[in-house]
């Protein structure tokens, strides 16, 4: 396969390496020369040969943020791996290594040709982020089996595949398997597949591949299905009540609760468990149902209030220009003149004529601007009032749900309660109808024991109940201020951005006259 390294000597990718190699491939005479004096950008170098230098790792690639073309080739690499900053990587070549294994190539997302020919691979796999994969060759390996074939089907652009040299091959019905299950391959280890091919290959696995087909239509619809879940669950954390359409929150009161488990064992309980878990998810409902209006609410007042700010930015930004339009047309004119004008007492008139036109326009654009400022001031302060009083309107009508939960958990507790003290007492006279689990007649030894279970579990739900409510009191508090700092921070930001480009243009128009017309 590859060279060894136990008779040659690994080499490191280091500065030195790459600046040669850079300076070998740059621009020649005395084009070079420049570039070798000034030093070049590795952010700049498109592509790069980095073959032939019995390198062992690859490393200390990561300055090279524009490489689109990378030649590895006939070195010792044992390994696919420090590339995640070649992000505009199109072409790589690392073929005649000993690279055992395809990894490492999950950030080369732009990559349309991938060469490993002449290495020690073993299996097709762990391209999944290579959509616009076009040419594969990973001849001479050692890839044996013909069902990893199917794995490329999740690559539609490939359109070249070579596969000569592995052990797959000599499968007699390797050709029509990868046509079959290929059908986008447009060459196959070198040769052009004809139509004939292709009809024979479809025929001899029609029925399969419509099975396989089947099965990866469903695989599709479920990983829609399983984004679509999560688009949704990313929806209900932004309305604070994730999880609350469903019994999590009750069940979760149980889960860290051991007495309430064993308690639940409890002969006659099961139908007041569920009538109190039925009417607690209830109230959870109404929560889920309101927060998630009032998000919509909240999501249509952001997109009115960005409508505003856009349109009053867009209204203003039309005034400006339309004092700079008149400005440049009357500099225009007025440049014309001073270049046929040899009178100096009639030149310097016309000039401090153009300073006070330019004081003038300084004044009309940065009083727009101020404008402007006011303006957005207003519709922030009138943003950030409505925002606050959706917000607490969320939080009171939801503290007030959550009251109704601790009601009906208090209302459970005390039936529990009642329910224990009538089977404690069946226990001590010996009159139980129903033999009690272990676990459970622990409890039942007296009745400090027994109330102090209830109180524990008890104490539990109620915790888990208030740190839910905290937790949507605190992510909305937290929301708003943090959503308000970063509206007051962008336009504090906008506004510096504007003056300092208003300046910088009263700055080039006071230049320009005296550029050309002060002697």
């Amino acid at each position: 396969m590859s060279r060894l390294y136990d008779t040659v000597e690994p080499s490191v990718i280091d500065d030195e390496m790459l600046r040669k190699a850079v300076e070998e491939q740059g621009p020649k005479e005395e084009a070079g020369k420049i570039a070798k004096q000034e030093g070049v950008d590795y952010c700049d170098v498109l592509s790069l040969r980095l073959d032939f230098r019995n390198i062992l790792k690859v490393d200390n690639l990561w300055q090279f943020t524009k490489l689109t073309k990378l030649q590895m080739d006939n070195n010792i690499i044992e390994k696919i791996e420090g590339m995640d900053a070649l992000v505009n990587l199109r072409w790589l070549d690392m073929s005649f290594n000993n690279i055992e294994m395809i990894e490492g190539l999950d950030k080369l997302t732009k990559l349309e040709d991938l060469t490993l020919f002449n290495n020690r691979i073993t299996r097709l796999e762990n391209m999944d982020s290579l959509p616009n994969l076009h040419v594969l060759s990973v001849g001479n390996n050692k890839i044996d089996q013909l069902d990893n074939l199917i794995y490329l089907r999740r690559f539609p652009n490939l359109r070249t595949l070579n596969l000569t040299g592995n052990p797959v091959c000599d499968d007699q019905g390797y050709k029509l398997f990868a046509v079959a299950y290929l059908s986008h391959l447009v060459y196959l280890d070198f040769r052009l597949i004809d139509e004939d091919t292709r009809q024979k290959a479809h025929s001899l696995y029609e029925n399969k591949l419509g099975e396989l087909m089947h099965n990866e239509k469903q695989a599709e619809v479920a990983i829609e299905a399983e984004k679509k879940a999560a688009q949704e669950l990313l929806k209900h954390k932004d309305a604070y009540v994730e999880h609350l359409n469903s019994p999590v929150l009750f069940e979760s009161m149980y889960k860290e609760d051991p007495e309430g488990m064993k308690l639940s064992m409890l002969p006659g309980l099961q139908d007041m468990l569920k009538d109190f878990q039925d009417k607690f998810v209830e109230v959870c409902m109404k929560i889920f149902e309101f927060g998630m209006k009032e998000y919509e609410k909240r999501c249509k007042e952001m997109r009115e209030f960005n409508t505003c700010i856009q349109d009053a930015e867009a209204a203003n930004k039309r005034q400006a220009v339309a004092v700079i339009d008149a400005f440049e047309e009357y500099k225009k004119k007025l440049f014309a003149e001073l270049l046929v004008t040899s009178d100096a007492e009639i030149q310097e008139r016309k000039m401090n004529e153009y300073h006070e036109g330019v004081n003038e326009t300084w004044d009309k654009i940065m009083g727009l601007e101020m404008q402007l400022v006011d303006q957005l001031e207003e519709t922030i302060k009138d943003f950030e009032r409505n925002m606050t009083d959706l917000m607490s309107q969320l939080v009171e009508y939801i503290q007030g749900l959550i009251t109704q939960v601790r009601d009906l958990e208090n209302s459970h507790n005390e039936k529990l309660l009642e329910m224990c003290m009538t089977v404690l007492e069946k226990v001590v006279k010996n009159e139980m109808d129903e033999e009690l689990p272990d676990d459970l007649r622990m409890l039942f030894v007296d009745k400090d024991t027994i109330v102090n279970a209830i109180g524990a579990s008890h104490d539990v739900h109620l915790m888990k109940i208030d740190n839910r409510e905290d937790e949507i009191v605190t992510r909305s508090g937290a929301w708003l201020s943090g959503h308000m700092q970063k509206i007051h921070a962008d336009e504090c930001a906008r506004n510096r951005a504007r003056v300092v480009e208003i300046t910088n243009y009263i700055d080039h128009l006071r230049d320009e006259i005296d550029t050309q017309f002060m002697p």
